[in-house]
C-alpha cells in the first residue's frame, strides 16, 4: 500500500501543477481503499473459500445486461459473496429514474454497489438529496462518481460536514462536487475539517484579507483544492514565513496562497531554497524580479531543480532564449512533450518561437488553439500597407 503511494506521489512530481489536483485524488483513493468496507484482502480470501461463484448474483446481473466479464476482470471477488442485491440495488436506481443503460454502468463501474443493503443505499441517498434534491440529477453524479456514492460509510458525519460546509457559506454545487471528488473529507470529524478552515481564515486575515471576504476566498479555495481540508497546518504558517522573509508584501502573499491552492501545505523549505538560487542563477535577476517571476510562476517554489532544468534546456534547443523564459516564466509548468508539440505547430507556419512572446506556447490546449487560430490568421491574410507602392497595370 505504501509503495503504490510513493509510486504515485513521484509521477505527479513530474507534472504541471494542473494535473497535481487529479494526482491526490487517485492518492487519496488509494488511501481510502484500504479502510473502506470492501476490500481486495477479503475479495482473495472469499475466492479462495468459494470455488463456485453465486449464480443467483450472476444471473440477475445478465437480467439487467451487465457485462459480466468486466467484472470478473476488474472485481471478480464480488462474483463469490453469498448474499448481494443486485435487483434490489437496480430497482432503487430505477425509481431515482435511472435508465436501463444507466443501472448497468453503474453495476459495472462499481460492483460493490450490489453488496451494500437497500437500508444503506436509502440512507446514502438522503444525505446526498441535501445538495442535490433532485433524483435524475442525482443518479447523473452516481454514474459518473458511483464509488464515491457507494463506498463511503459514514452517515452522521457526512450529514454534520454538509452543514457545516452550508453554514459556512458554500452553496450546494460546491458542496455535491465535494461529495463525488473528494468524499474522505466528509468522513473526518467536522472538529478537524473546522480546524484547518479556522487557521486559514486566521492567516488570510492576518495577511491582510478582509473578514468579509473570507467566504468567497474559501469557497474558491476548496472548491479548486477540497484536499486542503486533509492537511495539517503547523506546514503552512512555516511556508508564510519563508515567503515573508524573500521580501514579500502580505498582499502578494495572500495572492500566492490562492495561487499556490494547496501546494502552500506540501511545500518544503529545501525544495524552496533551491528553486530560489536556480531561479536567481538563471535569469541574474535580483529580489524584486525574483518576486515577480515567483508570482507569475509560483511552480518554481514547488518542482524539482532538474525538472526546472531540463524543461529549460529543452525551451532552449526550440529557440527560446533566457531573457524569453524570464518574461514568461510559467512555460516551465508545461511537460516536454507539450512545449515540443506546440514548437512544431508553430514552425508549420513558417514561424519560430524565437521571434515572438512565449506566451503562445503557454495556457491550457483551449487557450493556445486561440493563440495558434491568431498566428494563422495573419499568416494567410497580411497586414495592408497603406503606403506600398500598388502593382497595377499602366
Amino acid at each position: 500500500m505504501l509503495k503504490a503511494v510513493t509510486n504515485a506521489v513521484l509521477r505527479c512530481h513530474n507534472r504541471p501543477w494542473r494535473n497535481v489536483l487529479l494526482c491526490q485524488q487517485i492518492i487519496a483513493s488509494r488511501c481510502y481503499q484500504d479502510t473502506r468496507k470492501f476490500t481486495s484482502s477479503d475479495s482473495a480470501s472469499d475466492s479462495q473459500e468459494r470455488a463456485v461463484e453465486n449464480k443467483t448474483t450472476v444471473d440477475n446481473l445478465y437480467k439487467f445486461s451487465v457485462n459480466i466479464k468486466k467484472i470478473r476482470q476488474l472485481k471478480g471477488w464480488v462474483l463469490y459473496k453469498d448474499v448481494t442485491y443486485v435487483e434490489e440495488t437496480a430497482n432503487i436506481l430505477k425509481e431515482m429514474g435511472a435508465s436501463d443503460v444507466t443501472v448497468a454502468n453503474i453495476l459495472e463501474s462499481c460492483p460493490e454497489s450490489f453488496l451494500q443493503e437497500p437500508t444503506e443505499i436509502k440512507t446514502q441517498k438522503s444525505i446526498w438529496n441535501l445538495v442535490c434534491p433532485k433524483d435524475r440529477e442525482l443518479v447523473s453524479l452516481i454514474e459518473k462518481f458511483p464509488d464515491s456514492f457507494f463506498i463511503c460509510k459514514s452517515p452522521t458525519t457526512q450529514r454534520a460536514n454538509i452543514k457545516y460546509f452550508q453554514d459556512l457559506g458554500l452553496n450546494n454545487k460546491i458542496v455535491s462536487r465535494l461529495l463525488t471528488s473528494a468524499p474522505q473529507i466528509f468522513c473526518n470529524q467536522v472538529e478537524s475539517n473546522k480546524k484547518v478552515v479556522d487557521a486559514l481564515e486566521e492567516n488570510y486575515l492576518s495577511l491582510g484579507g478582509k473578514r468579509e471576504n473570507f467566504k468567497t476566498w474559501i469557497m474558491k479555495l476548496i472548491s479548486q483544492d477540497p484536499f486542503v481540508l486533509l492537511k495539517t497546518t503547523e506546514t503552512m504558517k512555516e511556508n508564510l514565513k519563508f515567503l515573508r522573509d524573500l521580501g514579500f508584501h502580505d498582499e502578494k502573499v495572500l495572492k500566492l496562497l490562492s495561487k499556490l491552492k494547496g501546494f502552500i501545505f506540501d511545500l518544503k523549505t529545501d525544495t524552496m531554497e533551491k528553486g530560489v538560487l536556480f531561479t536567481k542563477s538563471t535569469f541574474s535577476c535580483n529580489n524584486e524580479e525574483l518576486r515577480d517571476i515567483i508570482m507569475k510562476c509560483p511552480a518554481l517554489l514547488y518542482y524539482s531543480v532538474p525538472l526546472l532544468e531540463e524543461r529549460l534546456q529543452l525551451l532552449l534547443r526550440e529557440g527560446a532564449s533566457i531573457n524569453q523564459v524570464k518574461e514568461c516564466p510559467n512555460v516551465l509548468e508545461l511537460t516536454p512533450q507539450i512545449v515540443q508539440f506546440r514548437a512544431r505547430k508553430i514552425q508549420q507556419l513558417g514561424r519560430t518561437i524565437q521571434d515572438q512572446s512565449l506566451e503562445v506556447l503557454n495556457g491550457t490546449k483551449k487557450d493556445f488553439e486561440v493563440s495558434y487560430g491568431k498566428l494563422q490568421v495573419r499568416k494567410e491574410r497580411p497586414i495592408f500597407n497603406p503606403v506600398a507602392p500598388l502593382h497595377v497595370d499602366e
